[in-house]
């Protein structure tokens, strides 16, 4: 059993919106290491704009895992946090551009990060006019979502028309910001690194369940070891500098032009790693949590 120093009480929150098993692993992990952790249902807390910090400081500690499925629940749970001094991770900053596809690539793209082509647009006929530009078949994804959740290939012209009228039909202003990327031929699987901090601590291969071509653990996939090279570990480390840092998971794709980062995530689900890794990764989150506490 690992602990922290004896005269030492580290205080850590653990704000979540559904328990998952990471959630589970990170307070079993805490309590073994003798941090009183402090879980909180994001979903009925109450935030009061006029508490005073110390209230906060009291009920909370002073360092926060802010683990919200919720990317909009968790980014304003985040901000009253930080803007009361409490330090969260990931941090506001992080947390809004690992959420949002299109300021991922804008940061990918600004550090010379490869990634796949990328197109935005902000209206149906000109959806269509940047499928035609990516060629087919080419993806669609929404600008926020998680899980591979409404991401669709889009096969020929016709499919495409199908999907973006189905899209434009949607209640909601994001599902009118069309995230159209080309097609990368690769392997049935794609490569996430977990980073935290400055240290990638595992990497594995993302499988598609069959029937599927997402190769998401949570819609079924499965996870095999990956090898960490010196390519890896340089790219996951570039692609977390570029997004602000913290506990992130840097998902690759493996083309014929070499390794794209496609996507990173501010919210780390890392069940499928501990299945194939013999790395803590509850601990190691934990102990990077008291690092920038104590920093």
């Amino acid at each position: 059993m690992e602990k922290i120093g004896e005269n030492e009480l580290v205080k850590i929150g653990l704000f979540y919106d559904r328990v998952g098993w990471e959630e589970k692993r990170l307070e079993v992990k805490a309590k073994e290491m003798g941090i009183d952790i402090r879980p909180i249902d994001a979903k009925v807390y109450l935030l009061d704009v006029h508490v005073e910090p110390k209230t906060l400081h009291e009920e909370f500690g002073e360092v926060v895992l802010q683990r919200c499925i919720s990317h909009f629940r968790g980014l304003h749970l985040t901000a009253f946090l930080e803007s009361k001094g409490i330090k969260v991770i990931n941090s506001y900053k992080v947390a809004e551009v690992c959420g949002n596809k299109l300021l991922t690539t804008l940061q990918l793209v600004k550090s010379n990060i490869p990634t796949p082509k990328t197109i935005v647009s902000f209206t149906s006929a000109s959806a269509l006019d940047a499928v035609e530009r990516l060629g087919y078949p080419a993806v669609l994804k929404p600008v926020t979502g998680s899980w591979g959740r409404l991401v669709a290939p889009l096969k020929d012209r016709d499919t495409a028309m199908s999907i973006i009228e189905a899209r434009e039909l949607m209640n909601n202003p994001l599902s009118q910001i069309y995230y159209i990327q080309e097609y990368i031929h690769r392997p049935p699987r794609d490569i996430r690194c977990i980073v935290v901090g400055d240290e990638v601590i595992t990497a594995y291969y993302r499988y598609a369940p069959p029937g599927d071509w997402r190769t998401n653990i949570a819609r079924g996939g499965k996870a095999e070891p990956c090898k960490m090279t010196k390519e890896l570990e340089d790219l996951a480390l570039g692609a977390a500098e570029a997004v602000g840092n913290g506990v992130l998971a840097v998902d690759m794709m493996e083309s014929d032009r070499g390794i794209l980062v496609h996507e990173v995530n501010s919210r780390v689900e890392f069940r499928g790693a501990s299945s194939v890794s013999n790395v803590d990764i509850a601990k190691a989150i934990l102990e990077y949590a008291i690092r920038e506490w104590k920093r």
